[in-house]
């Protein structure tokens, strides 16, 4: 056999991959197809076993995701990833859920759900890829378009202040929360794991590039000047508030793991009231002991 007809080596993700479902939808030079390798790695790299994986994703460019990965996928309605992530954990408690979608399905028509999934420290995973518009249905502003923006909604600029995601996962109550950027890979797979084997609602928000719609309108160029927009103005700080982990897109983009720490997940307190070990606590009737004077 000659060289030109030896078949190629496998691709060390094929085991992950559906790849009779590609070629993919995803626009040249979009970082969802960043962010799914580095998902894909953090499942090999972590050594989960594979049947008890399984992603949710809503409605989007990255909710493309789930129809991609070789493992129990949910491909869900519009904003509902989160609800179906929720039954999937009380049914199977011990599997490794990871949602991932984009902003605007997870923070505009999923924003109720995400708040409180967030509240009850629900014990998955959340990968919000940041395109900073609804890239899929025509580049319209979202709740992540920087102020001043333009999308086909504000074609003039946006008028409106957008969220900070990680202070509002945050002031919600996730126990997990870091940012990131399509630039690093490695600290995105390594923190990818980290909030995988976290007991507690990880959040990780990663900014991408999205060159077809806000990249075009706003002038950024080319689709690797998009990552050096990044590249300039991304500032790594870890442990921080993420209310002090500011979006300034003129200025600098503070990425990092922000926040870790422990507390009962809703899995661990609704199998605690369901077994009645709470008995009568708390006693919402009972009057406060006044305290001692001294």
């Amino acid at each position: 056999m000659s060289a030109e007809e030896k078949p190629a080596p496998p691709h060390p993700q094929d085991e992950l991959l559906r790849t009779e479902r590609f070629p993919h939808i995803w626009c040249p030079g979009c970082g969802i197809g960043s962010v799914f390798g580095s998902l894909v790695s953090a499942i090999q790299k972590g050594q989960f076993p594979l049947d008890e994986v399984a992603i949710v994703s809503g409605i989007g460019c990255t909710g493309r995701m789930a129809g991609y990965i070789r493992l129990d996928s949910f491909h869900t309605t519009h904003g509902r990833a989160l609800p179906f992530a929720t039954g999937l954990k009380l049914a199977k408690p011990n599997t490794k859920v990871v949602v991932a979608s984009g902003d605007g399905d997870l923070f505009a028509i999923g924003g109720n759900h995400f708040i409180h999934a967030a509240r009850r420290n629900l014990d998955v995973t959340v990968l919000c890829v940041n395109n900073l518009n609804y890239g899929m249905t025509g580049g319209q502003a979202a709740p992540s378009t920087p102020f001043g923006a333009k999308t086909t909604t504000s074609a003039v600029g946006n008028p409106e202040e957008p969220f900070n995601f990680c202070a509002l996962a945050s002031a919600c109550g996730a126990t997990f929360v870091a940012r990131w950027t399509v630039l690093h890979v490695r600290r995105l797979i390594t923190s990818i794991v980290e909030a995988m084997n976290h007991r507690g609602f990880s959040f990780i928000e990663v900014l991408a590039p999205c060159p077809t719609s806000f990249g075009r309108r706003n002038k950024i160029g080319k689709p690797i000047d998009g990552i050096k927009f990044f590249h300039d103005r991304a500032l790594i700080k870890n442990d921080i508030d993420p209310k002090d982990a500011p979006l300034d897109y003129t200025k600098e983009i503070v990425v990092g793991k922000f926040v870790q720490h422990e507390r009962p997940t809703w899995t661990d307190n609704y199998a605690l009231v369901n077994r009645k070990e709470l008995g009568d606590w708390p006693n919402l009737a009972a009057k406060p002991e006044k305290p001692e004077k001294g």
